[in-house]
């Protein structure tokens, strides 16, 4: 049988039919991208500025950190010279009373030195006052210089506005030893514990 014109026209609306509706499929899709783009754009900005302000505020504070480590340098500083300073007030306190070496050598020296200028015409209190008297008085002199540095370290650190807690103990007790060791000296010097040997009349 031959095909008459009323069956061959179906044929193309048939076929423009799925285009049509490929067609609106195709920009049913396009619509429901587009705001999903949009979202996904929202979305992406947030991230993007969170971080920028995150690193704003940690840079902020890394500044404020090394602030604090430079304000924090000097008291540092100053707290392990006081705790040195005391330390050292306390040895030099026990030494100025047990006595230095150097205090000993030069009363040795000064014996020596005695014992040259006096000759044999000297009287026996010339010689004891030269040889012994003498030495004693630079042993006492010595011992009250070191004394001395002891009190003035215990005082000064127990001025200083920023110190630890054993560290004013330490300078309390160096100031302590340090007088202590000035009195005795003094009093050597002056003969006040013993006096000069004297010879019988």
């Amino acid at each position: 049988m031959k095909s008459t014109p009323e069956t061959q026209t179906p044929e193309p609306e048939t076929a423009e039919a799925p285009t049509t509706k490929a067609a609106e499929s195709k920009a049913d899709l396009k619509k429901s991208d587009t705001p999903s783009e949009t979202a996904s754009d929202a979305s992406g900005d947030t991230p993007t500025d969170a971080p920028a302000a995150d690193l704003d505020e940690d840079e902020a504070v890394g500044e404020d950190d090394e602030l604090d480590l430079l304000e924090g340098a000097p008291a540092a500083s100053s707290g392990l010279g006081a705790a040195a300073a005391a330390v050292v007030a306390v040895c030099l306190g026990i030494v100025a009373l047990t006595g230095t070496w150097t205090s000993k050598v030069l009363a040795e020296r000064q014996g020596l030195v005695g014992q040259l200028k006096t000759g044999q015409s000297a009287t026996a209190e010339q010689q004891i006052s030269a040889i012994y008297g003498d030495a004693w008085h630079v042993t006492a002199a010595v011992n009250g210089g070191v004394a001395l540095v002891a009190l003035l370290l215990g005082v000064i650190v127990l001025t200083l506005p920023r110190r630890e807690g054993w560290v004013r103990p330490f300078a309390l007790a160096g100031a302590v030893l340090g007088f202590l060791g000035l009195l005795i000296s003094m009093a050597m010097y002056f003969d006040l514990f013993a006096a000069l040997p004297a010879t019988g009349a």
